[in-house]
């Protein structure tokens, strides 16, 4: 009977390292794109949580068709729903600081990460993006879909060249 119980407790705790090691974020390989820190509780990276573009596109993309400010005619973005993110870390904080490679800095209210609200774009039109385009992540909003996103404030929020995010109560 004691022989049952040890492999029985031993299946558990063997299903259990499989269950956490599963919900831990990988390490990434390539190089890193999107940081994210503060209030979370998944990291990968001394307190933040690192990202390479492959990462991202296994937390799975959702697409977006809309026309923007800065460019012509309707787009295609390609990326992480912000709410999909924001949940897989944990965050618990009430603003995001998003910050791209120049130190511009934006702040985007939890609020916005919302079920087709805004997304993490990786890719527009079938490719993904450098910097000189805006790249390599842009913040985007489903503009065409609601009057709401198509506000100065929204607007704002919209930041380009993405490396970081600072997640702040």
């Amino acid at each position: 009977m004691a022989k049952i119980l040890t492999g029985i407790w031993a299946l558990f705790g063997m299903f259990f390292a499989l269950s956490a090691s599963a919900d831990e974020l990988a390490v990434p390989n390539g190089r890193v794109v999107l940081t994210v820190s503060g209030e979370i509780s998944q990291t990968n990276a001394d307190g933040a949580a690192q990202f390479d573009l492959d990462m991202l596109r296994e937390v799975g993309g959702v697409e977006i068709q809309t026309t923007t400010i800065w460019t012509e005619g309707p787009q295609t973005f390609v990326g992480v729903p912000l709410n999909v993110l924001m949940e897989m870390l944990g965050a618990t904080g009430g603003m995001i600081a998003a910050s791209a490679i120049n130190d511009y800095t934006v702040q985007i209210p939890m609020t916005d990460a919302v079920e087709d609200g805004p997304i993490v774009a990786y890719e527009r039109n079938g490719e993904t993006m450098s910097r000189r385009d805006k790249g390599p992540l842009w913040v985007i909003y489903p503009f065409d879909s609601s009057a709401d996103y198509r506000t100065e404030v929204i607007y704002s929020r919209s930041i380009w060249q993405l490396d970081r995010m600072t997640i702040t109560q």
